[in-house]
């Protein structure tokens, strides 16, 4: 293990923390404030890097960062769902 990978890992738990309060608000009030121009493009971006990551054998980073793109992806179906912020 690289020190990179524990890095990354920590500042992406960090971003995904920040993200939870996001999701929680956008189904409590069942709104989609995340628009589908930042939402779709972020969660495919962070799909396409845990790839990288996991080439560059990254593990963990690779790892936390699918999560990130699991919960942005969350974003874009609040946003599906929900259509008007």
């Amino acid at each position: 293990m690289v020190w990179q990978d524990i890095v990354i890992s920590i500042v992406n738990i960090v971003f995904i923390i920040a993200l939870v309060p996001q999701i929680y608000n956008g189904f409590k009030l069942k709104k989609g404030s995340v628009i589908i121009a930042t939402s779709l493009p972020t969660f495919i971006g962070l799909y396409v890097v845990a790839i990288v990551f996991y080439t560059l054998q990254l593990y963990y980073s690779s790892f936390v960062t699918v999560i990130g793109g699991i919960l942005w992806t969350i974003l874009f179906i609040q946003r599906l769902m929900y259509k008007k912020a």
